[in-house]
């Protein structure tokens, strides 16, 4: 049903929000899920892997024909070096802010005699510097999506369907890098809720910006946003996936994952 959405017209805003707060519910869910029963290091590559072959997949079916067939060299070259450009930013930013967290003040360690620190005590303070990172990575999701929604319904729909999947595996990741760290279920939970507003804010923004854009400025920001989701796929889901020792299951999984919505994006 979702996926008969007529491509022609522009979603309205009724649309938009329940295509954005899908991913960011299974974000909250995969944050639930992890503090509940983390899960193994090869179901989490799985996902990755999944996830990198949907959304490449979602690029090559939908975002670059539409690209290629406006025929704006131009036009192309400037949105994908912008995008290039951010992305690359984006990283350097996040590991700057990501360095800075790891060197914050260790939690104080029990005085002699008084056995472990209670769990209010032992707690780390909040990761700021990971969750301004993820949060940022949140919100260039929202405007992908916002782009993705510009190029038309069918693609827009697909893409936050990829992106559904890549922040399950987001959100699994942060709740266990939280619960780590000494911070209670209930709260890591509700810090990934609320980094998961990103997302309806950067789908917010992509919208309103990208509504009614046509032409030239168009083929910009298509251009611009497969720059970035193909720097997400091979810089950072795969790069993640592969810190689990690779089989040929886990490979398997990126192919079923880019197979399902090329057939998905063929018949939809």
């Amino acid at each position: 049903m979702l996926l008969a959405l007529p491509t022609a017209a522009a979603p309205d805003w009724t649309t938009m929000l329940g295509f954005s707060l899908l991913p960011a519910i299974v974000m909250i869910a995969g944050a639930a899920l992890a503090v509940w029963r983390t899960p193994g290091a090869k179901l989490r590559s799985a996902i990755l892997h999944f996830a990198a072959g949907v959304i490449f997949s979602v690029v090559a079916v939908e975002l670059l024909p539409d690209i290629v067939a406006h025929h704006a060299p131009y036009e192309v070259a400037l949105g994908f070096g912008l995008g290039v450009a951010a992305m690359l930013g984006l990283r350097y930013l996040t590991q700057r802010l990501e360095k800075q967290a790891e060197a914050g003040p260790e939690p104080a360690a029990p005085l002699a005699g008084t056995g472990p620190l209670p769990a209010a005590t032992t707690a780390r303070p909040l990761p700021w510097g990971l969750l301004v990172a993820i949060g940022i990575d949140i919100l260039i999701d929202g405007l992908l999506l916002g782009i993705g929604f510009a190029a038309g319904a069918k693609e827009g729909t697909l893409l936050a369907i990829a992106l559904t999947i890549e922040l399950l595996s987001l959100g699994l990741a942060t709740a266990v890098e939280l619960r780590q760290d000494g911070h209670g279920k209930g709260r890591a939970v509700a810090i990934v809720a609320g980094t998961s507003l990103m997302l309806l804010v950067g789908a917010g923004i992509g919208t309103t910006v990208l509504r009614g854009a046509t032409g030239n400025l168009l083929e910009i920001v298509l251009s611009f946003g497969l720059a970035a989701l193909l720097f997400l796929v091979t810089e950072e889901l795969l790069t993640e996936a592969h810190e689990e020792t690779e089989t040929p299951l886990l490979t398997l999984s990126f192919f079923v994952g880019f197979l399902l919505f090329l057939l998905l994006g063929m018949v939809a």
